[in-house]
């Protein structure tokens, strides 16, 4: 039997459904699962896959007294013909994501007091408490909203303004769920102390109806609300003996013993609107839930006192929030970048160029009507960026000045360009679709659709695009895909095993995207270009390749290698989507905030048991494939002796 996997295709710029062998999905789910950083993680309770349980138990001694039900729990039943002869009278479960109740905690439980456990019984864990912290952060709020974007033009300063829509829109409900200890404590501004907003008792009937639950504060500091940082904790036992905190270092109890985890982590909610607030003047923080999300908003007086007892789930109603995920808001937002698109542009514009924009809501189209192109056309093939760019054009009195092509690209006639031929093809590149770093060379396949459209001489930018890689070692992801061995004295070499088979089926040679900002690295090697893509050509026919190694410069663990992006706006401006700066002397690494990078696990370095003796280098064999768009790579660790 078949099934079929979903799948970013950069020759076409959309995900595609591809048939694949049917343990395909099977091998990628487990092998990208990270259940060996859950086992790793030394504070949680860990319930194993269904499938690995049965043997575990077995190998470990207990099959007489374990029994494995391979059911959601909501289909067990209960009696003498059941899954289980009574009702239990303790309840183990591990049903917590980032947010706590996003994987459906709450219903979970719900039915298990009803259906599946006796009225008194215990629950282990015991009991979970939510806090959250009031803060005002530029940073943070740039991943929510848009900000005026400035144009230093020949007539002077030009300034791109949000329309009204999106600065009312309250945005999208989606939790933002990320690494907070990689956030500078300099990139925010505390207003609030950490507040208890509400707790679930696990042990006792739990219900999945929507509530609010508010918390009155005096703020610290004056500022303006915008971000609501948030985190829980777990009490396994009643007496709160033994607990588990996902607090970020500055409200941990001993930053010294803080657990690295990948999956909880910390949440950032948005406020519908930034609030000023004054020190001193009381507010009331209000947490919402409903079965499966949290949301927050500010009040100066508690919901109770004012009758709103709930507030409605936020709904995104301006389509930017449901084009943009929170880095392409920070993306858009980063001055700098802008800036150097715009001084590019200089070099290249002319009164008489007509320009083309391909990339998906991009602001490019609006930087070269500024700067001086006699005439713009951007192309928006999906309906939603389409409605979004037209609110944008509006608000800045543009939609007569800048022509949007509802169109897949390869569909373009002379007659959308009004008889006219282009003379900048200009990309940022970016597609929502792109998952990985390469995916965005779909506009090299664009540029190639396109080619009839090209007057003499057009220029294209970015001009190139190169592939680049650097030998890493992590100081915590690697553990992802780290063999556990033994957990809590249970011999897990199954699950061990059962993962690095699903690796060996396809996983082990291909990269993962992660946002690296998050999962702070060195470099052993220096950064290497591997391949180069010239889109001043249409796209080759033949495959692009090239072999080679990188030499290990410092000593540590060869955990990865890590590749990604730039692309060559002109020949003295390049755009990086990987490393930002040099590394330093130590090898730490500076990594672009917007993008994810692209990581491909060297496997024999994430067993910290095993020695490495003297690796001097990683081999490498990388093959751009046109018919496909995909990028096929192989990293190998070379011994001193090779």
């Amino acid at each position: 039997m078949k099934v079929f996997c979903g799948r970013a295709n950069p020759t076409t710029g959309s995900v595609e459904w591809l048939e694949e062998d049917e343990h395909y999905d099977y091998h990628q789910e487990i092998a990208r699962s990270s259940y060996a950083d859950m086992l790793h993680d030394k504070d949680r309770v860990f319930k194993p896959m269904a499938d690995a349980a049965v043997k575990i138990v077995k190998k470990n001694g207990f099959s007489d007294k374990i029994k494995v039900i391979n059911k959601h729990s909501t289909e067990v039943t209960v009696g003498p013909d059941g899954d289980i002869p009574c009702r239990a009278n303790i309840l183990v479960t591990e049903l917590f994501d980032t947010e706590l109740i996003g994987e459906g905690a709450l219903p979970s439980y719900e039915h298990a007091h009803r259906h599946l456990v006796q009225e008194n019984c215990e629950a282990v864990p015991h009991r979970a408490t939510v806090y959250a912290q009031l803060v005002e952060s530029r940073r943070m709020w740039s991943w929510n909203k848009l900000f005026p974007v400035r144009v230093q033009t020949s007539l002077g300063e030009q300034i791109i303004i949000p329309p009204s829509e999106l600065e009312r829109c309250p945005g999208a409900p989606s939790v933002y769920d990320i690494q907070l200890n990689q956030v500078s404590p300099t990139d925010f501004t505390v207003l609030s102390e950490v507040l208890p907003m509400f707790s679930v008792d696990f042990s006792k009937q739990v219900s999945s109806s929507a509530a609010c639950y508010s918390r009155q504060f005096e703020p610290l500091a004056s500022g303006q609300a915008q971000v609501v940082l948030s985190w829980w904790d777990i009490e396994m036992d009643p007496e709160g003996k033994i607990k588990c905190t996902m607090a970020p270092f500055w409200a941990h109890s001993d930053p010294k013993e803080l657990q690295w985890r990948d999956h909880w982590m910390q949440c950032v909610y948005f406020l519908p609107q930034e609030e000023p607030v004054v020190r001193g003047t009381a507010h009331c923080l209000v947490a919402h839930h409903d079965d499966y999300c949290v949301w927050y908003s500010l009040q100066k007086t508690s919901p109770e006192e004012n009758g709103r007892v709930h507030q409605m789930r936020p709904v995104c109603d301006c389509q930017a929030h449901l084009l943009w995920n929170r880095p392409r808001f920070g993306e858009i937002n980063d001055q700098d970048r802008t800036d150097r698109y715009a001084q590019a542009l200089r070099t290249v514009l002319t009164p008489d160029t007509v320009c083309l924009c391909v990339s998906d809501g991009s602001l490019l189209s609006v930087l070269a009507h500024h700067l001086g192109a006699q005439q713009v056309f951007t192309v928006e093939s999906s309906a939603a960026s389409h409605k979004l760019m037209k609110k944008i054009f509006k608000a800045n009195h543009l939609e007569d000045r800048i022509n949007i092509i509802e169109k897949r690209p390869e569909l373009l006639t002379a007659a959308d360009f009004e008889g006219k031929k282009v003379s900048l093809l200009l990309g940022e590149p970016f597609f929502t679709t792109s998952l990985l770093p390469w995916h965005n060379l779909y506009f090299w396949y664009v540029r190639t659709a396109v080619d009839q459209h090209l007057g003499p001489g057009a220029v294209v930018m970015p001009q190139a695009a190169s592939l680049h890689a650097v030998v890493v070692e992590f100081r915590d992801l690697w553990r992802i895909r780290s063999p556990c061995g033994d957990c809590e004295g249970f011999d897990v070499h199954i699950m061990d095993d059962m993962i690095k088979c699903a690796l060996d089926f396809r996983e082990s040679k291909e990269a993962e995207p992660h946002p690296l900002w998050e999962y702070p690295c060195r470099s052993l090697s220096e950064p290497q270009r591997l391949l180069t893509f010239d889109f001043r050509q249409p796209v080759p026919q033949k495959p692009l390749h090239a072999e080679g190694s990188m030499e290990l410069r410092r000593p540590g663990r060869s955990h990865g290698t890590v590749l990604w992006m730039e692309y060559h706006l002109t020949p003295d401006s390049t755009v990086s989507t990987g490393l930002v700066e040099p590394a330093e002397d130590k090898g730490d690494c500076c990594w672009n905030p917007h993008c994810k990078q692209a990581v491909y696990f060297l496997s024999p370095t994430l067993d910290p048991r095993v020695p490495l003796g003297s690796p001097q280098a990683v081999s490498y064999a990388v093959e751009f494939h046109p018919n496909t768009g995909d990028i096929t790579m192989e990293f190998k660790l070379t011994d001193a002796t090779d």
